[in-house]
């Protein structure tokens, strides 16, 4: 040490300017490593360092399920390039717990984006149009669907014309015997589950009203001039004109082999836009209907047949069951047969699972019956909505309600329920169904069992039905009435979005209940509403008050519904706390977190 001094010293002596220079380069120098070696951070990268703290406090499997630095590929973009580039690779350190290969150019640090896509849950994709490349990056995956301006009991469901339910993958077929959908939700064998249905009706009631009525060309009416159009298959095969006093109208009786190697009574076709058939048929033989459709270069038969198996497949030839006491009935049958070819190929009995350029080739009629009213449409909506409906007035149970029948498990061995359990979302959009059925058809069968659902609302969750009590103060209908209670969000709208249908079109005694369980349901929501805010999303339930456990943080589809719903009671309750709270949470799908001390 004292050497050095001393030759610092020397050479001092020998040219004190130069010293002087020689230690301000070296002090600069020893500085500007330490700075670089940092990866200084600008106010907006301090932030969202500080925000990814917040977020890694509400879910640490975030960080802990990515620990393997090989995980994080540097993109290929982001290589060095020649001729001096200054970028070149360095390593990041995160948490002090694992580490991820970045790139470096001066004074900025680049992370690969499979990185940050899983650690701070945000989204991007590269776009390209007319050769030039972006990259779109989003902080959420969902949209918000804002609600009609005018929230009527015979309008709109909410945002449910953008609903297509039947295509997710939860839902094994649209069965032929009552044409509602069969749930694999809980249980793979499937089972009626009354949300769903209730968002199948709502949705085809929607985009009815957004789309208008159908395009539709009469295949059959009961006139013996329409038969001219359709193919005999041999000299045994008869088919005549005849009135039917049941109906009050003309059809058609026909009569040929119940062979489906047969192609009996046939209507060829070469559609490629319109696939919605519907029909009204009797048979006294075991008949069958089926639609032929092309492929590219594979032609698929949908059979539907008088069977109790719901749906299935051999080869190209996919079955959906009628019901087998279903002979001797008028049976109206409205189907997308695009739909039907999606769901039988699901089941995966061919090899041949192709679905492009598909062609309507024709309807083929089996059996010994009668039949009328055979149409080929661009939607049968309103037959699927009133589908919906029927299923609600015919499996009503004495309570008011619709059981499920299948066991949810919410937390389990905690939050359980046992098959035969209430949902009140499942009460709320019946009633939306029901009361818009009533409203279109004038049928009071649809209003009596809307008001019939109230019962379910006055019973608690503790004894089968769905109604709890948040501190002891606050009434609330459960989606999922477990003991202790989940306080779902999103359910509990729902139910008081039927409620307050109902209540548009109640009278006497009924409209005196349905006000009465409507208006506690708001004033609970006014109440508690803010407990689901998580100041950078929301809360799909309150698992972490009534459990003491880790929140159970909204997805950002769970998350728009929240805000599509709050923007809907912005309109129904003349409460400024909707619209401010529904902006807010807006904000958060853009990373406008709230603020922190």
């Amino acid at each position: 040490m004292k050497k050095s001094l001393g030759s610092c010293a020397t050479i001092m002596r020998v040219n004190p300017r130069r010293a002087f220079v020689f230690l301000i380069v070296l002090c600069t120098c020893i500085l500007s490593f330490s700075f670089w070696s940092r990866c200084p951070l600008n106010d907006q990268q301090q932030t969202v360092r500080e925000s990814s703290e917040v977020q890694g406090s509400l879910d640490q499997s975030v960080h802990f399920r990515n620990r393997n630095a090989n995980n994080y590929d540097v993109p290929a973009e982001m290589e060095m390039a020649g001729g001096g580039s200054s970028m070149h690779e360095i390593t990041c350190e995160i948490n002090h717990e694992y580490s991820v290969q970045c790139r470096r150019e001066e004074n900025e640090v680049y992370m690969p984006f499979s990185f940050i896509k899983k650690y701070f849950e945000v989204y991007g994709e590269i776009q390209v149009s007319e050769g030039d490349e972006k990259f779109e990056f989003s902080h959420s995956y969902s949209e918000v669907h804002v609600p009609p301006e005018v929230i009527r009991p015979d309008g709109i469901f909410m945002s449910f014309e953008h609903y297509n339910v039947e295509i997710r993958k939860r839902v094994k077929c649209i069965t032929a015997t009552e044409g509602v959908p069969v749930s694999t939700q809980w249980e793979a064998s499937g089972h009626f589950y009354p949300i769903q249905i209730a968002q199948f009706g709502l949705s085809h009631y929607s985009k009815h009203l957004v789309e208008g009525k159908p395009t539709v060309t009469r295949l059959i009416t009961g006139n013996d001039l329409d038969l001219d159009l359709w193919a005999y298959s041999s000299s045994k095969t008869t088919a005549r004109s005849l009135f039917d006093r049941t109906r009050q109208s003309d059809v058609i009786q026909f009569k040929t082999s119940d062979s489906l190697s047969n192609t009996g009574l046939q209507y060829e076709l070469k559609e490629k836009n319109n696939f919605a058939v519907t029909l009204d048929f009797k048979m006294i033989s075991n008949g069958s209907v089926t639609a032929s459709l092309k492929s590219d270069t594979y032609t698929f038969h949908i059979h539907y047949v008088f069977s109790n198996t719901l749906i299935s497949c051999d080869g190209r030839n996919i079955f959906f069951g009628l019901g087998e006491n279903r002979r001797g009935k008028w049976i109206h049958l409205a189907r997308d047969v695009n739909m039907d070819l999606l769901k039988g190929l699901a089941l995966k009995c061919s090899k041949h699972r192709k679905m492009k350029d598909l062609t309507f080739l024709g309807l083929s009629i089996r059996g010994q019956g009668w039949v009328d009213n055979v149409t080929l449409a661009s939607a049968a909506h309103m037959d699927h909505f009133f589908d919906a409906a029927n299923w609600f007035v015919n499996h009503q149970d004495s309570r008011g309600g619709w059981p499920i029948k299948v066991t949810r498990k919410l937390l389990s061995g905690v939050m359980e329920l046992p098959p035969g359990w209430y949902s009140a979302m499942a009460q709320g959009q019946a009633m939306s169904t029901l009361v818009r059925a009533y409203l279109r058809s004038g049928s009071k069968v649809y209003l009596q069992a809307a008001t019939d659902a109230l019962k379910i609302f006055e019973i608690s969750s503790a004894q089968g039905g769905v109604k709890a009590r948040f501190a002891n103060s606050y009434d609330w209908y459960e989606e999922y009435p477990t003991t202790p209670s989940s306080f779902v969000l999103n359910g509990f709208i729902f139910s008081l979005f039927g409620l307050y249908d109902l209540k548009q079109v109640a009278e006497g005694q009924a409209l005196e209940t349905v006000t009465r369980i409507y208006n506690e349901g708001i004033k609970s929501l006014k109440a508690m509403l803010l407990m689901y805010d998580s100041g950078t999303g929301t809360f799909y339930d309150l698992r972490h008050i009534t459990v003491g456990i880790a929140p159970n943080r909204a997805r950002w589809d769970y998350h728009t519904v929240h805000i599509s719903q709050l923007l809907q009671l912005s309109r129904m309750e003349d409460d400024p706390l909707f619209m401010r709270t529904a902006k807010r949470w807006q904000d958060y799908m853009q990373g406008k977190w709230s603020t922190h001390n």
